[in-house]
């Protein structure tokens, strides 16, 4: 039976993905999608975000009011997105005064393919030929990580594969050829051409939800596996020979 918040209407869940470059929302009831928002952004997720939040809640006659919890994606992806995402959750976890669940981009990747009974492998690109990368399983019933979210490399990747598996997430015509000549039959392709997280997000974080396991949002921290791509500016001369002087003087 759905829960009625005060007001007598049924309450729901919101869920929150701008870890990649097709970010997504989804409004669910006990971890059954009611309404699903994708968008491909281009880094502007400040701008985007709460429009569309607004403009989904209105799409399904809700109010804010009606959340009762909130779930996010908390990485690895974009450090922006990432950044922006996680922001907007813990704020609306401490203005409404609702659980928050902070969850894997790689699991929540995964998570359509684990019931297929092999190894699902998520993959989003990290750049420098660089791939973030995980590897999931069910095991008596539930999904378990056989490898932890990291960094690899086409070689390591396929290197580390011992069974046939599912690859999933952001596979290019250049990647999928790499793993097919390195794997055979051990790859199952999957090309995700659009992300659409959000639903998974709700599903997995139901799960969490209905056994209480909610992360404190002031310390829910993002899932970055690596430092972002920011190269400090060169200093002029005169900025340098500066930096050189006693400290106390002027």
């Amino acid at each position: 039976m759905h829960r009625a918040n005060q007001s007598g209407k049924e309450t729901m869940e919101l869920s929150i993905d701008t870890s990649t470059r097709s970010s997504s929302l989804a409004l669910s009831k006990e971890g059954k999608v009611v309404a699903e928002m994708n968008w491909h952004t281009k880094q502007d997720h400040t701008a985007e975000l709460i429009p569309n939040m607004v403009h989904l809640l209105d799409h399904c006659k809700a109010d804010i009011q009606d959340i009762k919890a909130i779930t996010a994606a908390k990485g690895p992806g974009t450090f922006n997105g990432i950044r922006v995402g996680l922001a907007t959750t813990k704020g609306l976890s401490f203005a409404l005064g609702i659980p928050l669940l902070g969850i894997s981009t790689l699991e929540a990747m995964a998570f359509p393919y684990t019931p297929l009974g092999m190894p699902v492998c998520p993959i989003l690109t990290a750049g420098r030929k660089e791939l973030a990368t995980a590897l999931f399983h069910i095991r008596n019933g539930s999904t378990e990580r056989i490898a932890p979210e990291h960094i690899s490399t086409v070689d390591a990747l396929c290197d580390s594969i011992t069974e046939q598996t599912i690859f999933c997430g952001e596979i290019g015509t250049e990647l999928s050829d790499k793993l097919k000549s390195h794997l055979g039959d051990k790859a199952i392709i999957i090309n995700d051409s659009v992300l659409r997280l959000a639903g998974c997000l709700a599903c997995l974080g139901w799960s969490r939800i209905e056994l209480e396991d909610f992360d404190d949002p002031s310390t829910l921290q993002p899932l970055y596996l690596k430092r972002p791509g920011i190269t400090v500016p060169k200093k002029r001369r005169h900025d340098a020979m500066s930096d050189m002087r006693p400290r106390g003087q002027g």
